[in-house]
């Protein structure tokens, strides 16, 4: 019902067509009575959980109908404006909020924790400030094919204190993208009020510290969020940089409706129910005559019918039939893999001159492939692997990244979105801790929640075995192989090491490709030029054996090769090449082949990738051994820095001793 008084909110139109204020009006209308019907489901008990954006809608809606068609956006939670602007079908989203078979995310996720890049969109996780970097990559994507087009993505005043935003600002500047950040700013993060988030006056002062413009606007205007984002955006697509605009609002409703609203001070809640969006933008627009009560009545009951048609049709949709093959399917992206043999001579190169090499033949085959890390342009990566690339392939392909992994893992999604691919070099393995929420909760499980791939290859330096203490020197490839919709590689050789990475970018998955440090310059092999590709999933036989079988991977290869060929032992040795998803078929044979089994690998003992191993065999070719399953791993402690400590800590240092007792069993 429209407020009778004045108007709290001073609206002006400007050069705005009266057909462009009543549009407004009517896209304004969406959302508040979509949610009005959805927090009497609610009551009703015929849908468990509801975030209210009601009170902010001039904002999602707002910034939306201001941008073109093209543009892709970042909503959260509190923006159903976005999508009903968009014109997504209330009864899709019905679909999605109900978890039924026509969502946009089979039942796998709820309310807004979906894309829709069709429509431009590309919804939150939980996490709040990941999306902001993914609008990042797809804004790279915008700049380097040199599109006309914006990434708009949204935040709360909660959200600004995550690290997530800070770096995503960073970055955004530092490459001059073509983004808009909108903080929803509505006073509580949850519960907390703004004076326990930060002290900062405005939320838009943190953009000087980022060399960013911002605005400050009221966000219960929905003429002042229109004009204010149709000029920035008209300005951005001419001079590409990123732009930061607080809008001042407030939350009606509890973080989600079930938490109330007991921490608010009443006369507070009253202030801002007096500054309803859409109650005074429909007072300004009959008091200036630009529609009349009974077109207003007409057009609200017009929308609530059509609200209701789709929320009668969605009893009679089917509920969703668990099929586990269908889950399991889901998990990765759909892909044929088609191996590459070699086609031309070798030339002798090290671990390093062979990754290297498979990076060049990438960059060459795919020209949409950019490279992202620190140092990795002028300097080369502080292991040289991509010296030289700057030049060939310019700074819009080969870029320096500040201090931000968890920034640039996002923006490589973000890249993915628009169509290209990405490599990220963590500049050691250990570093990767910093960015894991993205590769855990983005990377891996997008295909799964909304059938977006992620092609995305993370390189990782890792192992020890060079005195540089515990923060350089970790193996800790076992937390990812916990992670459905990764893939995670090993390769021991040089010639496995290019193949692999070769198949890596062809492969449309996330994939983290571990490579050796110690390896980097310490072994050769006869690698073949040109490009190549070793098959992802397939381990390889590397020593002959009947006695006993040494399962693993990476620096484990060599231990093993040096110990059995050293002593001349009849012990095959099965390097696992892939440890996510793993050759269960050459583990069978193997097994089966020998009947003794030691599991080797540099990571700790203690839930090491050789657990996993052990429980497989155990349950699944128990009859087949004729001795207790060996494990030998690195000891369950952080890895130290002095040299003799470091030999005690790794496994090579009981290799010997536990192969002989598996033999003499």
């Amino acid at each position: 019902m429209a407020v009778k008084n004045k108007p709290a909110i001073t609206f002006r139109k400007g050069r705005l067509t009266k057909s462009t204020l009543i549009d407004l009006y009517t896209k304004l209308l969406w959302p508040r009575l979509i949610e009005e019907k959805m927090i009497n489901l609610l009551r009703q008990g015929r849908i468990s959980k509801w975030f209210s954006g009601i009170g902010q809608e001039a904002i999602p809606v707002g910034v939306t109908a201001a941008l073109e068609k093209d543009d892709f956006i970042f909503p959260m939670h509190r923006d159903l404006g976005v999508f009903t602007t968009r014109e997504i079908p209330f009864k899709r989203l019905l679909s999605q909020w109900l978890g039924k078979p026509n969502g946009f995310t089979k039942g796998r996720d709820r309310s807004f924790h979906f894309g829709a890049p069709e429509y431009g969109i590309v919804g939150m996780i939980s996490h709040l400030g990941p999306q902001l970097s993914l609008a990042d990559g797809t804004a790279l994507a915008f700049k380097i094919k040199k599109e006309k087009r914006i990434a708009v993505a949204f935040t709360g005043d909660g959200g600004t204190s995550q690290g997530e935003f800070h770096e995503a600002l960073n970055v955004a500047a530092v490459w001059e993208l073509p983004a808009i950040f909108v903080i929803e700013h509505n006073g509580y993060g949850l519960s907390t009020p703004n004076n326990e988030q930060f002290k900062a006056k405005q939320l838009a002062d943190r953009a000087k510290g980022f060399g960013m413009e911002s605005v400050v606007i009221d966000g219960n205007n929905i003429l002042e969020v229109y004009t204010t984002i149709k000029k920035i955006a008209a300005d951005v697509r001419k001079n590409p940089r990123p732009i930061l605009v607080e809008c001042m609002t407030f939350r009606m409703f509890g973080h989600e409706m079930a938490s109330g609203t007991k921490y608010v001070p009443k006369d507070l809640l009253a202030a801002w129910k007096l500054k309803d969006p859409i109650d005074n933008y429909e007072q300004y627009l009959l008091d200036e005559g630009f529609l009349a009560q009974a077109e207003v009545e007409k057009m609200k009951k017009a929308i609530k019918k059509e609200i209701q048609e789709a929320v009668d049709v969605m009893e009679d949709e089917p509920n969703i039939i668990p099929n586990v093959e269908t889950e399991m399917t889901d998990i990765y992206a759909p892909y044929h893999q088609i191996t590459t043999p070699p086609s031309q001579p070798t030339t002798e190169l090290r671990f390093v001159d062979a990754i290297a090499d498979g990076m060049n033949e990438a960059m060459q085959k795919h020209q949409n492939l950019v490279l992202m890390g620190q140092d990795i342009a002028g300097y080369g990566g502080v292991f040289k692997v991509t010296d030289g690339l700057l030049d060939k392939y310019g700074a819009d392909r080969v870029r320096n990244t500040p201090l931000c992994e968890s920034a640039i893992l996002g923006a490589a999604l973000g890249l993915s979105i628009q169509g290209m691919k990405a490599m990220v070099e963590m500049q050691f393995a250990d570093f990767v801790t910093v960015g894991f929420n993205q590769i855990i909760n983005n990377l891996a499980k997008v295909h799964y929640r909304w059938q977006q791939n992620a092609d995305v290859v993370v390189r990782m330096p890792t192992g020890a075995g060079m005195a540089a203490g515990p923060f350089h020197s970790q193996s800790n490839e076992a937390w990812f192989t916990h992670t459905p919709g990764l893939k995670v590689l090993y390769p021991s050789n040089p010639t496995d090491a290019k193949g692999m990475l070769l198949a890596a970018f062809e492969d449309p998955n996330p994939i983290l490709f571990f490579e050796h440090k110690a390896l980097y310059r310490s072994i050769k092999a006869d690698v073949p030029q040109g490009y190549y590709t070793t098959e992802i999933g397939k381990a390889a036989t590397a020593h002959v054996g009947q006695q006993a079988v040494i399962i693993t991977y990476g620096m484990g290869v060599i231990w093993a090769k040096k110990l059995v060929e050293a002593q001349s032992l009849d012990v095959e040795i099965l390097d696992l090449r892939t440890l996510l998803p793993l050759d269960y078929e050459a583990i069978d044979l193997a097994v089966k082949k020998t009947n003794r089994v030691l599991l080797l690998h540099e990571d700790t003992l203690f839930g090491g990738i050789g657990g996993e191993l052990s429980a497989y065999i155990s349950e699944h070719l128990f009859e087949y051994l004729d001795a207790p399953i060996i494990r030998v791993a690195s000891l369950d402690t952080p890895i130290p820095f002095q040299a003799e400590l470091e030999k005690q800590f790794l496994a090579e240092k009981r290799l010997e001793e536990r192969l002989m007792e598996l033999l003499a069993y």
